[in-house]
Parts: structure tokens; C-alpha cells; sequence
């Protein structure tokens, strides 16, 4: 039975934990559904929730019914909306208010909170254990934490503070990060293999080697996201770009939960809206993905997977992923 499809104020009160995550168009939406379905081959015992805009059209918020547990509307341009003033004074931040939607989300008792761009290799559960606001240190500048994940709990007094903080502070980057940082300003570290920036991980090998293999949430952070990554309908694998070689397993993986369990789902005009708003275009996506052999496809992206990276980049995650995809399939 899929999600009931609810406005934010039309929530029921229950307490349980969730993953959070947010789409504001058909496009992130769609990197939404593979995160999810990613979280669900390991394992997780959590309720999943999606905040969506209005953007997103009613077909492809359907098909997220049928994946997340809860999937709420939220529209920070609604004069009902008490961020609607907020967002008349500090226009700039109109994302960085829709974010702030998830402390309103008080059904839950606690929550983590995950970009779309992000892909679970292995359970992250154990991110409920800790206290608001945990998350990892950025690596740009490590006295602050990435947004990407973040624990918190709802509260709708935490809610009104921060877009009280919005409209005195603002945002030193414009974006959630610069505005979260400096109202969570003791926050708690938590390790980075619950956020890895996919795109770093071989700037510092030797500690990669060391760790990759417990990477539980992988970060598509910056401009190498999954969907730029050229797809070899062939051979079923992702061509990385030279330099990016350790990319190849965590694409894979993206992409074998896209091409079997998302786009089958998606009409085909919501896909070509999907790819005009943040992923290659409706061309580009047909010539990647034609002709596609399921059996070829898994055989030859474990072969890639496991070929020179088997001690360090989560063997055994694609084991599941794999096996979930088989059974999704057989549904």
C-alpha cells in the first residue's frame, strides 16, 4: 500500500524515527527514489519521508507514495506558511527555508535528515543513537558539519527559532549550511563514513584503503553527480572520467537501482522533465540506457565492482543492493 500524500499541517501524531529527505523538482525527485530504495536493500528498520514542493509534479509524487512511507507537501510561498514573512525579508534564502520544513515534522520523535544526491552502501541506523545535532565535519572547512546529514528532532519551537535566526543571521554562504552552523553551534561529530564525499576519497588513498570498506552514506556532493557520469548500456557499468576511477563502485551501484527499480516506474514525460531539470537530457539518457540487458548489466557491474577494489569499497553492500533489486523485481 503506498503513502498517503499530505500537507504538513494534516500530519498525524505519532512518535517514531524517520529519514528525511527533500525535492524540490521531478529531478531531485528522482535522485530521491534511488537514495530510498538504496536505504531499503540495507536493511533500514526506519519510516521514510520525503518533504516535496509543489514543483514536483502529482505523477512522479505517486510514484514516491509507493517507495517512502510518508511523502509531505510543503510550500514555503504559502501565505499560511509562517516562513512566508520570513522569506519576504531574506528573499535569497527561499531552499534554505524549504529545508527548515523537517523540524516541523514532530510525528516523528527523531529523524535524520539526507540530501537526494546520496546513496546508502551500508546500514545507517545507528545515526539515531545520536543527539541533535550530529553530523560530519565538512571538508572544506572542518569547524563547520555538511548539511547533507544531520540528526535533529522536530520541534516546532526549534522551527520558529530558526527562521527567527534566518531573518537576524542570515546565511554566511547563502545556502542551509552557513544559516545551520551558526545557530547548532555545538554540535556533535560524528564520522565520516557517515557522509563520504564520493568525490575526495582518493585524495588522502591511504586512509581510504584503510576505511572505504565501512562507508555507510556516500555524498555526490559538487558538480560529479551520479546522473553526469556516462552510462555504458553494454556493459551496464559507468564510464568515470580519468581521475575519478574510485567513483566507479558507488556509480554503479546509483545506477543499477536507477535503470531496474526508478526509471521503469517513471512515465517517459516525466523522465524527460526529470532530465531537463537536473540530470542529462532525455536524449542523452536513451542513447546510456538503450538496450539494456538486466542479466548483463549485474554480472558485469559486480565484475567491475569487485575487480582491484575488493578490501576497501563495500563488496558486500553491492551484495545486498543486488539482492534487493532481484527481489523488487520479482514483485
Amino acid at each position: 500500500m503506498g503513502a498517503e500524500i499530505v500537507n504538513v499541517s494534516d500530519s498525524k501524531d505519532f512518535l517514531t524515527e524517520a529519514y528525511v529527505t527533500l525535492a524540490t523538482n521531478d529531478g531531485y525527485a528522482v535522485g530521491a527514489l534511488v537514495l530510498a530504495h538504496s536505504l531499503k536493500s540495507q536493511g533500514t528498520t526506519r519510516q521514510l519521508c520525503i518533504l516535496v514542493t509543489t514543483s514536483v509534479s502529482e505523477t512522479v509524487r505517486s510514484v514516491l507514495s509507493n517507495v517512502f512511507n510518508h511523502v509531505i507537501i510543503v510550500d514555503v510561498f504559502d501565505s499560511k506558511d509562517s516562513a512566508h514573512l520570513s522569506l519576504l525579508k531574506r528573499p535569497e534564502l527561499g531552499v534554505t527555508f524549504t529545508k527548515l520544513h523537517c523540524w516541523t515534522l514532530t510525528q516523528f520523535s527523531k529523524c535524520v535528515f539526507l540530501d537526494a544526491d546520496m546513496l546508502a552502501m551500508r546500514n545507517p541506523d545507528e545515526l539515531f543513537q545520536y543527539p541533535e545535532l550530529s553530523a560530519v565535519a565538512d571538508i572544506g572547512w572542518p569547524d563547520c558539519f555538511n548539511s547533507g546529514m544531520f540528526v535533529y528532532v522536530p520541534s516546532k519551537d526549534t522551527y520558529e527559532r530558526l527562521l527567527q535566526h534566518a531573518e537576524v543571521t542570515g546565511s554566511f554562504d547563502g545556502g542551509d549550511q552557513g544559516l545551520l552552523n551558526t545557530f547548532f553551534t555545538n554540535w556533535n561529530r560524528v564520522s565520516f563514513v557517515f557522509n563520504m564525499v564520493a568525490s575526495v576519497t582518493y585524495t588522502y588513498l591511504p586512509a581510504y584503503k584503510k576505511f572505504g570498506k565501512d562507508v555507510k552514506l556516500v555524498h555526490f556532493l559538487g558538480a560529479t553527480k551520479p546522473w553526469h557520469q556516462r552510462y555504458d548500456a553494454q556493459s551496464g557499468t559507468v564510464r568515470t572520467q580519468s581521475g575519478y576511477e574510485q567513483l566507479t563502485p558507488y556509480l554503479n551501484a546509483w545506477w543499477n537501482i536507477y535503470i531496474n527499480l526508478v526509471r521503469p516506474k517513471l512515465p517517459e514525460m516525466d523522465l524527460r522533465e526529470a532530465a531537463r531539470q537536473s540530470f542529462a537530457t532525455a536524449a542523452q539518457l536513451s542513447e546510456r540506457i538503450g538496450g539494456l540487458g538486466l542479466g548483463e548489466s549485474l554480472l558485469e557491474g559486480r565484475a567491475r565492482w569487485e575487480r582491484g577494489q575488493v578490501e576497501y569499497t563495500g563488496r558486500d553492500s553491492f551484495d545486498n543492493i543486488q539482492a534487493y533489486i532481484e527481489s523488487r523485481l520479482k514483485m
